[in-house]
């Protein structure tokens, strides 16, 4: 078992390298109910174009990872196929 400390937790800024991530395509992609869907909204505000912001009708944080009915393969395939 691994544990991580709290601190390691409070030190982690998940902004901390948008800026290096982008300008190059970003596609952030959330569920409408998810509890984390601010953490893309906020990214997307910070990143450069060429950006783009896909909200999942209908879905939470979980599932965009297994259910697969919900998950955007239609819209990763446009997003992948430009590059």
């Amino acid at each position: 078992t691994r544990f991580t400390s709290n601190a390691a937790l409070m030190n982690f800024y998940p902004f901390e390298m948008i800026a290096d991530i982008s300008p190059r395509p970003v596609l952030f992609i959330a569920g409408e109910q998810a509890h984390s869907r601010y953490f893309s909204e906020e990214a997307y505000s910070r990143a450069a174009e060429p950006k783009e912001l896909y909200i999942v009708k209908g879905a939470g944080h979980v599932d965009l990872y297994d259910r697969r009915e919900l998950i955007p393969f239609d819209k990763l395939e446009d997003f992948f196929g430009k590059m």
